[in-house]
């Protein structure tokens, strides 16, 4: 879907669909809306009175023009109460408008951009927001269905953000701009998570991350199994071990900044099939564990619209990957693992093994100087539990780095809440056999496990974000359909813009 703006008014644009918006609520619609109401006799406001438009957010109304408008269609999406409108609410109601539009056919269509209006938002952010929602909401993942889809019709084929004002042409297409990258990177992680294991090997992540680097000029490099073995990566070889599948260890870089500043450094968990090992998971949701790479590819997905923003500030990219099968060489519970810093690690579940990959990764990260550190897991289910798929956790050793975090996440629209590293929880980390151990029991799993973490990034300035719960919508939800969500990808890269100040506040 080709996105574009264009000067002129919505009620002489010939396409096959207009999308005019109405807050909750509004019993006379104004500005655009009102226009487009005025050349449909009063149609809008007809149907607002006796309760078919409520503006209710995402609520999408279909009116024919018959010839009384350039366009032959009108989409009326609700934008929801004016006190609760967001960025998000733009978002959303955006996907929400394009998805009928597509069911109906409708392959040109326009929309005004908000930023002039009612919601009093800014002009570059409201088309940047549009133009996410429009892609995110397209989304569909049908790679390996041979069917052309029962429902629905012909993708959209354009969309143009209307702008009455010309000199306000360049703000709606640097929002676009940025507004597609960001999207169509987190499509780029979303594709990746939705592949099935045999499609999503480490192997295959290495070369989908070569094909980002190539694409938009970043370094790239992988370490295999006998450069790990060399650097005691013992942590990560050990995970691996009980798979056919050989790890990748996979370095992607941008230099956009000086080249003495400091560079910062994502790490993404890259389960590409998490088994439970020797500790076996249940069977009735285990093919939903292609998914656990969600950190690794949200990691390489940033990198790729890093790339393509090219802010001014130096940006590194770790992946640890691997597979976690219970294979005669399969780790075994109670088994003592060496990490690439020297500390021993006992094993006392084998299902808790992303923070053995992490470790590694978390290691090698310090070793090449790379500050701050975030890294970004599907890591825990009792994160999950605490939280549930709507937000994710956060904890860090660095509480100015954790807002920064946050208001990334703020600025993306995903949800991140702070969870406590008090030193209590440490207790039961502690193993009789080994330095530490890699779970610390039933009570408390998200904290014990980042505490685990915390063990190898030091005194660095590190921040462990756990997605297990946001990674996957089980349900369409805003802009979000079911499946993989892509989540963190938008955070990430807007924590390296802020860091390049780029960042609009």
């Amino acid at each position: 879907m080709e996105v574009k703006a264009s000067a002129g008014d919505i009620t002489s644009v010939s396409v096959d669909a207009v999308i005019v918006n109405l807050f909750e609520d509004v019993e006379r619609p104004e500005g655009a809306t009102g226009a487009v109401d005025k050349l449909l006799d009063g149609m809008i406001e007809r149907l607002v009175s006796v309760g078919e438009i409520k503006g209710k957010l995402n609520e999408v109304t279909l009116i024919h023009t018959m010839g009384k408008m350039a366009a032959e269609r009108v989409l009326v999406v609700g934008l929801g109460k004016q006190d609760k409108f967001t960025y998000d609410s733009v978002r959303s109601s955006s996907a929400a408008a394009c998805r009928t539009a597509k069911k109906v056919g409708a392959r040109r269509v326009a929309t005004v951009v908000h930023g002039a209006g009612a919601g009093g938002l800014d002009l570059e952010k409201g088309a940047q927001a549009l133009t996410e929602g429009a892609v995110l909401g397209m989304y569909a993942f049908r790679k390996h269905m041979t069917k052309d889809p029962e429902n629905g019709g012909p993708d959209i084929e354009e969309l143009t953000l209307m702008e009455r004002d010309e000199s306000r042409i360049p703000a709606v297409r640097k929002g676009i701009l940025r507004g597609r990258v960001l999207a169509e990177a987190t499509n780029l992680a979303r594709d990746m998570v939705n592949e099935p294991g045999n499609c999503m090997t480490p192997a295959d992540m290495a070369e989908t991350a070569r094909a980002v680097a190539e694409d938009w000029g970043l370094e790239l490099s992988v370490l295999e199994r006998e450069e790990m073995e060399k650097l005691g990566m013992g942590a990560l070889l050990g995970v691996a071990q009980g798979s056919r599948q050989p790890p990748k260890l996979i370095k992607i870089a941008y230099r956009g900044g000086d080249p003495d500043a400091r560079q910062l450094g994502l790490i993404g968990k890259g389960l590409t099939f998490d088994s439970g090992g020797i500790n076996l998971k249940p069977s009735d949701a285990m093919s939903d564990m292609k998914g656990d790479m969600a950190g690794g590819a949200a990691v390489i997905a940033a990198m790729r619209a890093i790339g393509e923003l090219k802010p001014k500030v130096n940006v590194v990219g770790l992946i640890p990957a691997s597979e976690n099968l219970p294979g005669g060489a399969a780790l075994k519970p109670g088994d003592v693992l060496k990490a690439m810093n020297g500390k021993t690690i006992e094993v006392a579940n084998t299902d808790a093994e992303g923070r053995l990959i992490l470790a590694d990764a978390i290691c090698y990260a310090r070793d090449l100087g790379l500050t701050p550190l975030i890294d970004v897991a599907t890591l825990t289910g009792a994160c999950h539990i605490a939280l549930g798929d709507i937000c994710s956790g956060v904890f860090g050793n660095d509480q100015e780095l954790v807002a920064a975090i946050v208001k990334a996440g703020e600025d993306a629209g995903e949800k991140i809440w702070q969870l406590p590293l008090f030193e209590e929880y440490k207790e039961q980390n502690k193993s009789e056999v080994a330095d530490v151990k890699n779970t610390g029991g039933r009570y408390g799993g998200a904290i014990t496990a980042a505490l685990f973490l915390a063990e190898f990034s030091g005194d660095t300035p590190w921040v462990h974000l756990d997605i297990a719960g946001p990674f996957y919508s089980q349900k369409e939800r805003g802009y979000l359909g079911k499946g993989a969500t892509g989540v963190a990808v938008r955070t990430m890269v807007n924590l390296a813009l802020a860091f390049a100040g780029e960042r609009p506040e």
